[in-house]
């Protein structure tokens, strides 16, 4: 004789209330995250520097702490593609630059620690180095060439108004 037990059934058996987590944003996770492994490092390194140091190190923790409030204000959800456009392409030339100011000094520290090399000497010996800030601009140039063909906020009568072909 198996007997069952009575208060067991599955059928009554509800499932156990978890909490919700709370949806945070990402900015506030950052800043709330950032803050309690700034606070703890502070408190650590603070006894070990000289005094103003340690008073110059905590008044960077409130600049630290009023920048990053300002910044967990943002809503990610109202930034646009549109509103990101400028950014990106500013980026893209930023790379380009790069690669240009890097190739010049480049050029500048060979012809100084080597000018008994000529050019394709210099570059037999150092071509991963030109690869290297060449690459930085072709890829900011990539950037750039993507973000000026991406399509507009424009509608199609309002373009159609504007070119007269």
């Amino acid at each position: 004789m198996q007997s069952k037990p009575e208060g067991s059934s599955p059928a009554s058996a509800e499932s156990p209330e978890f909490a919700e987590p709370i949806a945070r944003k990402p900015l506030v996770l950052l800043k709330d995250t950032e803050r309690s492994l700034r606070v703890k490092t502070i408190d650590a390194i603070a006894p070990l520097l000289p005094e103003s140091l340690a008073v110059n190190l905590g008044e960077a923790s409130v600049i630290a702490d009023e920048s990053l409030e300002r910044l967990a204000e943002i809503d990610l959800d109202e930034i646009t593609d549109a509103a990101l456009k400028p950014a990106r392409m500013q980026m893209g030339m930023l790379f380009v630059g790069f690669g240009a100011l890097a190739i010049t000094f480049l050029l500048m520290v060979l012809y100084v620690l080597h000018p008994e090399m000529t050019v394709a000497d210099q570059i037999h010996h150092y071509w991963y180095q030109y690869v290297g800030c060449v690459g930085l601009g072709i890829s900011g140039l990539f950037m750039i060439g993507r973000e000026a063909m991406r399509p507009g906020e424009f509608s199609d009568s309002s373009q159609d108004e504007a070119d007269p072909w």
